[in-house]
């Protein structure tokens, strides 16, 4: 009988996982223990091994996908079997979330033509809604509409001037109809994607359109309004209204002021073209510049042999998007977590390097023996803790648990982005022992072959930035840890010995401690006792 085989949980915090490579293809024979594929987790790239016999029936999530936890991952059964069942069973789940066929996802707001609480509309009718006008805007406000209800919209005509959290800006139509519904007065305020208006044939009832999407959990309110009367002066659109239809083919329309009246487009197009709308003549409504004016617009000779006196850049914005890989989605949930649910404080300190430099010198004249300042600190780190237990702990909400323990995680950068793997019981290690752990799993993270086991259950952490040259930096707690030490480079300067100013060589450390369960005084203690060891590293071996 068909087995089967979901998107296995790999790890304690996956909550998905991609797949890296298929070992297996459909029709090939899986004995148990086989790998069927290699999985990307939240913390490393893992072998999947079956635990069925039978033949590859089906692979359900292709090599780069990305799945929930559980969602159908390949099927394996008698070769020839029918499984059509098994495969239409899992459609219907996967088909109640999904996107009805035809249909895609909208992504600009600012140009809505469905009705989010119903899409059965009426012919012709679209429904204009609150745009996002910049990055960080949530909701906007109607400071003027420059239509009314029952009036004609052409593709480019100024529908409102919205406010947003940064300027108020001019919100342009992007369909033709007749405006037939305001969602919105002038002064009021709503979340982006609320109903902001309704385009459609002249004479068509929008009224049931209008109170269902009301009741889908659009909300408004107004803005306050200010104590002072305003005064408003007269708006160029209204007095445009006069003007023949030869204004149309006249130069641009522009206020007392000097305002020139275009679309967003049509600046935006002029702009990167170096374009002067003073010179630009309007066809659009009230004389009003669109893209088409841009677009057609040749400068005459006298415009031609003008003096530019401003320099329009001509470059072009750009960028590139990479999808956040299960690794960097981890990492920033859990640090985030860590960030603002453990009360932060640090501890800076500055070690003389002196001793620390002959004594490595000395132990790397060993035959086939080669340790790091890094091996040092960590060793160093494993005893220290034994002495300081606290600092070696971790919070509950209903106790604190003293490690007796010491397990140092090491942080490793990777492509894409930060793993931790774990010296158990450092402090019963050897340095060299040290070295070698350390250096093995440096080589597996950069392969994505650390294990589960490899990468828990640390009770300390240290991140190394010298090798980089940083001199002192703060680190974010690696719950549930309470500390975790900053290493920075070591540093040749003048230091002052016996009274005396002196060549010295220096290293600038910072300990992270949740205030939890570490208070100052015993950080300050526990790095009282990190100083002896590397400051008389000959102690460590005693």
């Amino acid at each position: 009988m068909a087995e089967v085989i979901n998107m296995p949980r790999l790890s304690d915090t996956m909550e998905e996982g991609t797949v890296a490579a298929w070992l297996k293809k459909v029709g090939d024979k899986i004995e148990e223990g086989d790998i069927l594929a290699e999985i990307e987790t939240d913390k490393a790239t893992m072998e999947f091994e079956s635990f069925n016999e039978g033949t590859l029936l089906h692979i359900g999530i292709a090599e780069g996908e990305t799945a929930k936890v559980d969602t159908l991952l390949a099927i394996i059964g008698e070769e020839g079997e029918d499984i059509s069942g098994l495969l239409n069973g899992s459609n219907e789940i996967e088909k109640s979330n999904a996107i009805p066929e035809g249909e895609d996802i909208v992504e600009d707001v600012s140009d809505v033509d469905f009705d989010a609480s119903s899409q059965n509309l009426p012919e012709g009718v679209i429904v204009v809604t609150m745009p996002r006008l910049s990055d960080t805007m949530e909701e906007g406000t109607v400071a003027t509409w420059l239509k009314k209800v029952g009036e004609e919209v052409e593709e480019g005509d100024i529908l409102a001037e919205i406010e947003t959290d940064k300027a108020t800006m001019e919100f342009e139509s992007f369909q033709s109809g007749t405006l037939l519904h305001i969602g919105l007065q002038e002064g009021e305020s709503a979340k982006v994607d609320a109903l902001l208006a309704i385009i459609g044939p002249a004479g068509t009832d929008v009224s049931g359109v209008a109170k269902n999407f009301k009741i889908a959990g659009s909300e408004t309110k107004s803005k306050p309004q200010k104590e002072e009367k305003k005064v408003e002066a007269p708006k160029p659109i209204e007095t445009k209204k006069e003007a023949p239809k030869a204004l149309n083919t006249s130069a641009s329309v522009s206020t007392s002021d000097g305002r020139i009246f275009a679309s967003p487009l049509a600046k935006k197009m002029a702009e990167e073209k170096g374009i002067n709308l003073s010179q630009v003549n309007g066809s659009g409504e009230n004389g009003r510049i669109v893209k088409r004016d841009i677009e057609n617009f040749t400068p005459s000779a006298a415009q031609s042999s003008a003096v530019v006196t401003k320099f329009v850049p001509s470059g072009q914005e750009d960028f590139d998007e990479v999808p956040n890989s299960n690794m960097r989605k981890a990492i920033a949930k859990n640090l985030a977590k860590s960030k603002f649910s453990a009360p932060h404080y640090y501890l800076n300190v500055e070690f003389d390097m002196e001793n620390a430099i002959a004594f490595r010198a000395q132990y790397n004249s060993l035959p086939d023996t080669k340790i790091s300042y890094n091996d040092m600190i960590v060793k160093a780190c494993a005893l220290a803790l034994r002495q300081h237990p606290q600092v070696n702990s971790q919070w509950f909400d209903d106790r604190m648990q003293l490690n007796n323990h010491v397990h140092i995680g090491v942080a490793v950068a990777v492509p894409d982005g930060l793993v931790v793997p774990v010296v158990k019981f450092a402090n019963e290690q050897s340095l060299t022992q040290i070295g070698a752990a350390v250096k093995e799993f440096a080589g597996k993270a950069r392969n994505k072959k650390l294990t589960l086991d490899e990468m828990e259950g640390s009770t300390f952490t240290i991140s190394n930035l010298g090798m980089f040259g940083i001199e002192s930096f703060t680190s974010i707690i690696n719950q549930p840890n309470s500390a975790i030490l900053s290493v920075g480079t070591i540093v040749s300067k003048p230091v002052v010995k016996n009274g005396q100013v002196v060549p010295g060589n220096t290293m600038k450390l910072t300990m992270a401690c949740d205030h939890r369960t570490v208070d100052g005084a015993t950080g300050a203690q526990f790095l009282q006792t990190l100083k002896g060891y590397i400051e008389n590293p000959v102690t460590m071996l005693v």
